[in-house]
């Protein structure tokens, strides 16, 4: 099996898709690594490094060409997309439901794609694959200290000579992996911090952490796969009228609310902000091409408000923290490799559960129950025999 490295081409991309680290243990495991030169420079990785973790470096045209499984980041670009070939396998963060009908052409020409951020995480041994929870501990993290770097006071309780400056308020909004290091950030920070989630069970990570907690009349709890469930547009306008009444009172303002291929809910209203004091801050971690968290933000931009409100829409910042969070990601792409070419060859268990749901599609086909149904397409036979790729 040969595993080829790209660099990232998105905007803004900072990250690796592996890491030296990540690379030693799969040539340690007996695969061969091709890197492309300075793929990991962004993330302050050396070609050197790579090398003497037992890679060898390529010209991305070649590693096209000759690998056999290809990590990424995100959905490839274009040219990349362009060139993958039958019984190819491309493994990260796909974002299939923005990206369906291209993978539904990846399909019918045969590529195999892997969407790690549809692991099922209530399974315990698919959490050493679990991308989304890795990049979103990053993402957390940096946001936290993003507002403090946005925010123009101090953020801890300060007592000096000149008098005593109070501490800041901080309200993040969505404590799952992102919102509980937001909030711990904040914390070692100095500022006074609340959780808030619909989901009641969250009151006890948050309050562990030096928290309080705050949630909503409506508390729909979470789907099957561990995750807060879709809210009904009646539930949405409740949420948003308590939450409106409470932000106010806070100065840093941390939104957590990203949902795949699809707009993220508006939690941070334009009469909020209004109403919010001149200094404050947003990070909306939820902002996307589609919208965000908050009302205005826009991905990848800093707007400051006619009331002096800093908005800040951070969609990928795990990418602002490229050394940690290509380790991390590293680690999620050796273990799904792991798990579905154990003995070197692309083997798809369809009778595996974690192999139902990060396997999009394989052997020709979509085969991914949620996203055959997102594209309209029947139900695959239950009586599919698992498929064997050679992985050449």
């Amino acid at each position: 099996m040969t595993i080829g490295v790209l660099a990232e081409t998105a905007a803004g991309e900072r990250r690796v898709a592996l890491d030296p680290s990540a690379v030693e243990r799969l040539t340690k495991a007996g695969r061969v690594v091709v890197v492309q030169a300075g793929a990991g420079a962004s993330a302050t990785f050396a070609d050197s490094e790579y090398t003497d973790a037992g890679a060898t470096l390529a010209s991305r045209e070649q590693i096209i060409a000759t690998c056999s499984v290809i990590p990424v980041l995100r959905y490839p670009d274009a040219d990349l997309a362009k060139a993958l070939r039958p019984e190819q396998m491309i493994v990260g963060l796909l974002d299939p439901f923005t990206n369906m009908a291209d993978i539904a052409e990846l399909a019918g020409r045969g590529v195999i794609t892997v969407a790690l951020e549809l692991l099922p995480r209530t399974l315990s041994r698919a959490q050493a694959m679990d991308a989304l929870s890795s990049q979103s501990s990053a993402a957390g993290y940096r946001a936290g200290i993003v507002a403090a770097a946005a925010y123009t006071r101090y953020l801890p309780m300060m007592i000096t000579a000149a008098g005593t400056a109070t501490p800041a308020k901080g309200i993040v909004i969505g404590t799952g992996v992102a919102g509980l290091q937001a909030i711990a950030t904040l914390k070692r920070l100095g500022a006074v911090v609340t959780g808030y989630d619909v989901r009641s069970a969250s009151r006890g990570e948050v309050e562990s952490l030096g928290a309080k907690f705050l949630t909503s009349s409506v508390a729909p709890g979470a789907d099957n796969g561990g995750y807060a469930r879709a809210m009904t547009e009646e539930e949405e306008r409740t949420q948003q009228t308590e939450l409106a009444a409470a932000l106010v009172g806070f100065d840093i303002i941390i939104t957590t609310a990203k949902v795949p291929g699809r707009k993220p809910p508006e939690l941070v209203l334009e009469t909020t902000l209004k109403n919010m004091r001149r200094g404050s801050v947003c990070v909306d971690l939820g902002s996307s091409d589609k919208g965000g968290n908050v009302a205005g933000s826009a991905d990848n931009t800093t707007i400051v408000t006619a009331g002096g409100v800093t908005i800040i829409g951070a969609g990928e910042l795990a990418s602002d923290v490229p050394s940690s969070a290509s380790h991390m990601f590293g680690r999620n792409i050796v273990a799904a490799i792991d798990a579905l070419a154990p003995a070197n060859d692309i083997t798809i268990d369809e009778s595996d559960e974690v192999h139902q749901n990060i396997v999009v599609s394989h052997d020709g086909a979509v085969t991914n129950a949620a996203v055959r149904k997102a594209l309209g397409l029947d139900p695959l036979p239950v009586d599919r025999a698992p498929a064997k790729a050679n992985a050449s």
